[in-house]
């Protein structure tokens, strides 16, 4: 690289205010200790990507990142699929190959371990569970991750106004399956006529969605004590961030888990958190690792929500990092949010393999580099970088030898996550499953009452036949009222009006109500609903 390529990159790198450090450019295979390569702290709420191939170093760049923000005063939040980001709660090791590395590129180093707190699913993993309630995520949400259509989205929408209206609570799945059952049974017929009906068909669908979600595990995550949200927004008593890591390794195969996950925790945090502009620091920052898991086989729906919470967020202190392999794993309307590019080592053994390199340069900056050479001859650890500078536009694209971590890379053992998870306040919080009284209880009793109450009937009824005069009443105050004028013409028209419901739910006026509806629960664009407290 010549003088004034290296003085081109110090020059795009030289940031006023305070930043995150990346790495130094390379001159060739060499590190340039004096081309220092840094993000501005600011703009990590213009989200980014970090991409590569299997093996390339890019769980060790999630983890400097995040070991960065963590001590500039910024929580994080990462998912951690393969079990081996753990490590950033524990202090680093030096080792003969480390100081080789740390020498060759200038860097300071000292071993130290992050604040951290593990999470998991459900009751899935080691960490402390995270469970929303049903109710929480609304009818817009859930019909979206269950893929609903337009028609089966209002009848469930129908459903979730009823339950709030009639102070059925849905914490779980059985609880909404238990509100379903229940409108389509001969006891809940008069409910569901009340609310508009529908088919069986229609409720049998998502009947049928919502066991495959639990097929998923979706049964374990939905309940109480349901999650804040908030909690991922703290900081130690140093003012260090604390870093949340979600354990997923037993969950790499059931992305629609995954996803409402994250669906949820994202309109959450929306909804919660103020209008904050271009602040001097995040909020928070996201690493979501293995993002394809995220994108694969989602519905456009839930792709258009991705899509717009990316944009959105933003203005709430909130930055989103994706990591993958290749940019092409993002959508197209997802990778134009992200402002700031961390390209690891990409591989062309085959056709797909090829095109997908192409597309990645395609994605870049020009610059002066052959990036499709260069990008194929990355050593670990190595990365091709742009970043979005404070006026908004992209620095100058960077060979660059990332920095080191100074926590452990590499997994925490089991018995270390597990006395970690035991001291934290946040386990003794939510590490208890608490089963309040809610819809499936209610209706129980409701048909166990109603099941009693026709046996009343039938024993009075029996009763009275036994005190009847033989040949029928003979009392002159019974009388035998006609049939009403057009009773007839009522019974042979309510077949037609059932039929009518797939048109109805397709009229303006029934969406206006289900949005009115909507609006009773749901706190906003996502459908989500207030928060038990």
């Amino acid at each position: 690289m010549t003088a004034e390529a290296l003085q081109t990159l110090k020059d795009g790198y030289a940031f006023d205010g305070e930043t995150l450090e990346l790495g130094v450019a390379l001159d060739g295979e060499e590190p340039s200790k004096d081309t220092p390569i840094s993000i501005p702290l600011a703009m990590l709420n213009r989200h980014g990507l970090v991409a590569g191939a299997t093996g390339t170093g890019k769980t060790v760049t999630l983890q400097v990142l995040a070991e960065q923000l963590s001590k500039a005063g910024v929580p994080v939040f990462a998912s951690d699929i393969k079990g081996d980001l753990s490590g950033v709660g524990a202090a680093g090791v030096e080792s003969d190959k480390l100081r080789k590395r740390l020498d060759a590129a200038g860097q300071d180093w000292a071993p130290r371990g992050n604040p951290t707190e593990f999470y998991t699913l459900g009751d899935s993993g080691l960490g402390t569970p995270l469970r929303a309630t049903v109710t929480s995520f609304g009818p817009i949400l859930l019909s979206k991750v269950l893929e609903l259509n337009d028609t089966q989205e209002s009848v469930l929408s129908l459903v979730f106004h009823y339950a709030d209206q009639a102070g059925l609570a849905l914490l779980d799945l059985s609880d909404l399956k238990a509100v379903l059952t229940f409108l389509t049974s001969a006891e809940g017929k008069e409910d569901l006529e009340g609310i508009g009906g529908a088919s069986k068909a229609t409720v049998g669908v998502i009947l049928r969605k919502i066991s495959e979600l639990e097929a998923q595990g979706g049964d374990v995550f939905f309940g109480e004590p349901e999650f804040d949200t908030a909690d991922l927004l703290r900081v130690d008593d140093n003012g260090a961030g604390i870093i949340s890591v979600l354990e997923l390794q037993k969950l790499s195969q059931s992305p629609a888990l995954f996803s409402t996950f994250l669906m949820w925790l994202l309109a959450d945090l929306f909804q919660d958190l103020p209008e904050v502009g271009d602040a001097d620091k995040p909020s928070l920052v996201f690493f979501f690792d293995e993002a394809h898991l995220l994108f694969a086989d989602a519905s456009k729906a839930f792709l258009q929500s991705v899509t717009q919470t990316v944009r959105l967020i933003r203005s709430k202190g909130v930055g989103i990092f994706f990591v993958t392999q290749t940019p092409k794993d993002v959508p197209d309307d997802v990778l134009a949010q992200l402002g700031s590019r961390i390209q690891h080592q990409l591989r062309a053994h085959t056709p797909n393999d090829a095109k997908a390199l192409k597309a990645t340069v395609q994605t870049f900056p020009k610059s002066d580099y052959d990036l499709e050479e260069l990008l194929t001859s990355l050593g670990t650890g190595e990365a091709v970088v742009t970043v979005m500078d404070p006026d908004g536009a992209p620095t100058p694209v960077a060979p660059t030898r990332m920095r080191a971590p100074e926590s452990k890379m590499g997994p925490m053992s089991e018995d270390e996550i597990r006395s970690a998870v035991a001291a934290s306040p946040q386990h003794e919080k939510y590490g208890t499953v608490i089963d309040n009284e809610s819809a499936r209880e209610i209706l129980a009793k409701r048909l166990e009452g109603g099941s009693e109450a026709h046996a009343e009937e039938q024993r009075s009824a029996s009763a009275d036949s036994a005190r009847e005069p033989a040949g029928g009443s003979t009392s002159s105050d019974t009388i035998d009222f006609p049939e009403e004028k057009g009773a007839a013409e009522k019974k042979s028209g309510k077949k037609e009006d059932e039929n009518m419901f797939s048109q109805v739910v397709k009229s303006s006026a029934f969406k206006q109500f289900t949005r009115t509806a909507a609006r009773e629960i749901a706190r906003g664009i996502f459908g989500t609903s207030r928060r038990r407290r």
